[in-house]
């Protein structure tokens, strides 16, 4: 049997992690990526192509990004040499690439495998540039960070970035049998075990193969464990969340639209996976706070006062009583009627602001402390409003070279038609999907 984790070419042992003796073999017994390793993939159609470019593997950790990287090269009859950019500096990548050079002389080329290549800074990216454009090296980088952020323009310009997606539930549970065939003996869980363990694994297949090693080293003769014995054995794993990367961005961007989109219980959901994953309760707030104001605006002004007293409920209470909150602030704004006028009308006026520089504001308009001032027709024309009929008198306020703008025009739906339109609007969409 192939096996999903291991060097490849290696014989198991059984003094090996359960995870290291399953790595694949071959390219087909990779799971989970279909989408590159499928008949219609794209790493499929550059082996058979004959022609294999650089390439940048985004995607969480456990999807197998090291391990089709080693099977590239041997699919390709490429040379393969790892380093990681944690342990490597500059004097480690010009020692590879001299290597290279050698074997390219000898009539062979060198797959140059870079984990966690986003920790390389830009001086030593851009070292890679001339040696993968004379053929020197073939590149795959490995990230679990956003190259678009972390990578500069140069390198990705040379590469294509594939995506490497978290294994799903059916990919997990494949795996979990071919480690049954591996051990020999099944794994001493009841069903709904077996599939909170999957949970547990969120997406990763090296955990997977850690947890259920953990259950065989722990289980007696006979014993089959339910969910909450499982539990105990092998603790419960934090969800995949960190705090100052793509996980704590892809939440929040949820989160807020989420909150825009008017969906109380989605708004609920991603909230507390950024509470369970460890986040700054006093983030989510100032968040909301900027929801409050683009998102929802003059349509409903009290929305602000609602995070602001979350805010100082939270300070006073403190976790976890006080998250709840945050709770109500979450479900005050998604079900709060929507307009971005304000946030529209700013955007607008910072950019005239920036566009026509130091424009002074019309004479009328200011005060005359002074005689010179006075003669020089400071405030001549002013007329107060608290004194004009109906206290408003309609003067131009802007400067003279730019006339009269226009930036904030309201578009607020009334409160209570609008809630009740699109809260029915989920319990309908809710019962379509039978989750109800």
């Amino acid at each position: 049997m192939s096996d999903l984790f291991s060097a490849n070419g290696m014989d198991q042992l059984e003094d090996r992690p359960l995870a290291d003796r399953m790595r694949p073999r071959v390219l087909e017994d990779v799971v989970g990526q279909g989408h590159l390793l499928g008949e219609a993939g794209i790493l499929s159609r550059m082996l058979r192509s004959g022609s294999l470019g650089s390439l940048i593997f985004w995607g969480p950790p456990g999807t197998g990004k090291t391990t089709v990287a080693r099977l590239l090269a041997d699919a390709t009859e490429l040379e393969f040499e790892q380093i990681s950019a944690i342990f490597s500096g500059v004097a480690d990548l010009k020692k590879c690439f001299e290597r290279a050079r050698g074997r390219q002389i000898s009539g062979k080329r060198t797959l140059l495998f870079v984990d966690e290549i986003h920790r390389f800074n830009r001086a030593q990216l851009d070292s890679f540039l001339p040696v993968m454009e004379d053929g020197t090296i073939t590149l795959v980088g490995a990230t679990t960070e956003n190259p678009s952020f972390e990578l500069n323009a140069a390198l990705l310009s040379r590469s294509h970035v594939l995506t490497f997606h978290s294994l799903d539930e059916d990919a997990l549970i494949d795996l979990l049998k071919r480690a049954e065939e591996v051990m020999g003996r099944d794994l001493p869980l009841d069903e709904d075990a077996r599939l909170s363990l999957v949970r547990m694994a969120d997406g990763d297949g090296r955990s997977a193969l850690t947890l259920a090693e953990d259950v065989w080293r722990t289980a007696g003769d006979d014993e089959i464990f339910d969910t909450e014995r499982l539990a105990e054995v092998v603790q419960r794993r934090a969800p995949i969340y960190d705090k100052t990367k793509d996980g704590h961005y892809n939440l929040i961007s949820a989160l807020h639209k989420s909150i825009r989109g008017s969906d109380p219980d989605a708004a609920l959901y991603w909230m507390c996976r950024m509470l369970e994953g460890g986040e700054d309760p006093l983030y989510i707030i100032r968040r909301l706070t900027v929801m409050a104001s683009e998102d929802i605006g003059m349509a409903d002004p009290n929305a602000l006062v609602q995070v602001n007293a979350a805010r100082h409920a939270f300070q006073l209470v403190g976790s976890p009583e006080g998250e709840y909150a945050l709770a109500q602030a979450a479900v005050y704004l998604a079900t709060a009627p929507k307009s971005n006028a304000s946030y529209l009308a700013y955007k607008a006026a910072r950019m005239d602001a920036r566009e026509y520089g130091s424009l002074v504001p019309p004479k009328h308009i200011l005060n005359a402390p002074t005689t010179l001032m006075k003669k020089m027709g400071y405030g001549d024309s002013y007329r107060y409003d608290h004194d004009e009929p109906d206290a408003f008198s309609g003067q131009d306020y802007f400067p003279e070279k730019m006339g009269r703008q226009k930036y904030y025009e309201p578009n607020a739906r009334g409160f209570e038609r609008d809630v009740q339109k699109r809260l029915s609007y989920w319990d309908r969409l809710r019962k379509e999907r039978g989750t109800s």
